[in-house]
């Protein structure tokens, strides 16, 4: 088969939008390497003075620590509830599949203040009874992201599913399989790589969440995204731009490896 390839001018066009995209994400690079304690470009000399910055001051580790917990929560709670939701949907297809799933992606819907606004209230009221799971806690912050990364995993799960022939679960089910034995055996081996796509992408969403979380946090759960807003906000600390450039990085890298995991035989195969 014939496989068409982009013309030059296609090609020139997907490369200005791509440059005009990634123009003011790479402007934090030369900033990052400034000597000056404020944001600015460097003047003749580069400095590594920030991002020294982020391994000697502990605020800055301890925001990276608690981010990266509450999104490795956040992804492996979610991902299972979405799972189980979309698996849930796809197997006994109940007469209000529409509507239940239209109820689970409220969240995608409804405006971030709003939310935030309905998850502060409800985490006021659960630290009357326990400060632990309450506003301003580890957990508290860890729920909120759930609430609103859920929905993101339900779509992924549940367009992963829609490619899976349903005919494979009718022969299992025929043959005698368990519904357990038909999840873990037959259905979930075929989706395994939408549910870790969905369970990268909630890891995500939670690491930058900055909306919902300044309504539900105040002193005690900083996550990293509160902290470089606190930067901006406060003193305009030129260790932002360095964390930022981390983060483009590690975000680069990221991708790469998904990218290098899609080009294996046997996903070219499928």
């Amino acid at each position: 088969m014939k496989i068409q390839r982009p013309g030059p001018l296609a090609v020139a066009l997907a490369l200005a939008v791509g440059a005009f995209l990634l123009l003011p994400l790479l402007a934090v690079v030369p900033i990052s390497f400034t000597p000056s304690r404020m944001l600015s470009m460097p003047q003749g000399s580069l400095s590594l003075t920030h991002y020294r910055q982020l391994i000697d001051n502990p605020d800055w580790l301890s925001a990276i620590l608690l981010s990266t917990k509450v999104g490795l929560l956040t992804s492996a709670i979610s991902t299972a509830l979405a799972t189980s939701f979309a698996l849930g949907i796809w197997m006994l297809q109940p007469r209000f599949s529409s509507l239940l799933v239209g109820f689970v992606l409220l969240p995608m819907i409804v405006p971030p203040v709003v939310s935030a606004m309905t998850l502060y209230f409800l985490l006021t009221g659960l630290s009357r009874f326990s400060q632990a799971v309450g506003f301003d806690s580890v957990i508290g912050v860890t729920m909120a992201h759930i609430v609103m990364t859920v929905p993101f995993a339900v779509v992924m799960v549940l367009v992963a599913l829609a490619q899976v022939d349903r005919r494979i679960d009718l022969a299992a089910r025929g043959l005698g399989a368990t519904v357990a034995q038909r999840i873990f055996h037959v259905i979930l081996p075929n989706i395994g790589f939408g549910v870790a796509t969905a369970a990268l992408l909630v890891f995500v969403l939670s690491w930058e969440e900055i909306g919902v979380t300044l309504f539900i946090t105040s002193v005690d759960a900083i996550t990293l995204p509160r902290l470089m807003w606190m930067g901006l906000r406060d003193n305009v600390d030129p260790a932002i731009a360095a964390i930022s450039v981390v983060l483009i990085v590690m975000t680069t890298l990221v991708l790469l490896i998904r990218m290098a995991f899609q080009r294996r035989p046997e996903f070219e195969e499928e």
